[in-house]
C-alpha cells in the first residue's frame, strides 16, 4: 500500500530501519564488539583488545582462510559453468519438460545441507568411487548446494534477453558458437557475475555439509568457527567471522566491479 502523508512516510521508513536493525545490524554489532572483547559481563564489552585477532591470525585462521577461498572459487566457477551450460541448453526444449528439470535442479537446494552432506558420504565411502577424506567430496558438497541458485540467476538472464540481438547476428552470418560467445554471453554478463558473486558467499559460509564430509587438513573457516565456538572461545570465534566476513566482501566487491568494466567496454 502506498502511504502518501509524510506522517505515513516518517512512520513507514522508522519502522523499516527499526526492523533493518535488528535483523541484520545488531547481529553484527555483537559480533564486531565480541571480536575486540576481553570480558562481557555486561551491556557492553569491557577489556577491548586485539589479542582475539592475534590469537586466531597466530593460529591456523591462516590456513582455513586459503582452505575456504579455494574451495569457494573451485566450485563457484564449476558451478557457473555447468549452470550456464545448462540454462543455454534448456532455452531449446519444450515448456513442460524444461519445468520438470527446472525442479530437479533445484531439489538439492530444498533439502538440508546436514542430508547432503550425509548422503555424499555414504555414496563416497566405498570403492569403485572412494572419495571419503579427501578434498574433491568437500567441493562436491558446495557444487551440489550451490548449483541450482547459480542455473537460477544464469537462466533469469536468459529470459530476459531481447531475441533480436541474436536474430540479427544470425542474420548477418554468425555461427551458433561465435554468436554464443560475442553476443549472447557478453549481453548477460551482469547475470553471470551476479551467479558467480552468489555461488562464491554461499560457499564460503557453508557449514552442515562440510561438517559432515572434511577431511583433517582441509578445515574451511566457518568449520574453524563453529570448533572455536563449541570449546567455548566465543571471542575468538567472533574475531575469525569478521575475518571471513572482510574477506567474502572483499572478493564481491572485486566482482561487482567485472560488469562495470565489461559495459565500459
Amino acid at each position: 500500500m502506498l502511504v502518501w502523508s509524510l506522517t505515513g512516510r516518517i512512520g513507514a521508513w522508522s519502522l523499516l530501519a527499526l526492523v533493518f536493525g535488528l535483523i541484520y545490524v545488531l547481529p553484527l554489532a555483537v559480533i564486531a564488539l565480541a571480536s575486540f572483547a576481553g570480558q562481557w559481563n555486561s551491556m557492553l564489552p569491557s577489556q577491548l583488545t586485539l589479542d582475539n585477532y592475534a590469537s586466531v591470525i597466530a593460529g591456523e585462521s591462516g590456513e582455513q582462510l586459503r582452505v575456504s577461498l579455494i574451495t569457494a572459487a573451485l566450485a563457484s566457477t564449476i558451478a557457473l559453468l555447468s549452470g550456464t551450460w545448462a540454462a543455454i541448453a534448456l532455452r531449446t526444449v519444450a515448456p513442460a519438460p524444461r519445468r520438470l528439470l527446472d525442479l530437479l535442479f533445484f531439489i538439492p537446494s530444498a533439502v538440508p545441507s546436514v542430508s547432503v552432506g550425509l548422503g555424499l558420504l555414504v555414496a563416497f565411502s566405498q570403492k569403485p568411487v572412494l572419495l571419503n577424506g579427501t578434498t574433491a567430496i568437500v567441493i562436491i558438497a558446495h557444487l551440489v548446494l550451490i548449483s541450482a541458485f547459480t542455473y537460477g540467476n544464469v537462466a533469469a538472464g536468459l529470459s530476459r534477453l531481447p531475441p533480436e540481438f541474436e536474430q540479427v547476428a544470425e542474420s548477418l552470418g554468425a555461427r551458433p558458437f561465435y554468436r554464443l560467445l560475442h553476443v549472447t554471453l557478453p549481453l548477460v554478463t551482469p547475470y553471470l557475475i551476479a551467479a558467480l558473486s552468489l555461488s562464491f558467499a554461499m560457499s564460503m559460509g557453508e557449514l552442515g555439509a562440510t561438517a559432515m564430509v572434511y577431511p583433517p587438513g582441509w578445515v574451511t573457516m566457518p568449520v574453524g568457527i563453529f570448533a572455536l565456538t563449541d570449546r567455548g572461545e566465543v571471542f575468538q570465534g567472533a574475531a575469525l567471522t569478521m575475518l571471513l566476513a572482510v574477506s567474502t566482501l572483499a572478493v564481491l566487491v572485486g566482482l561487482s566491479l567485472v560488469p562495470a568494466k565489461a559495459a565500459a567496454r
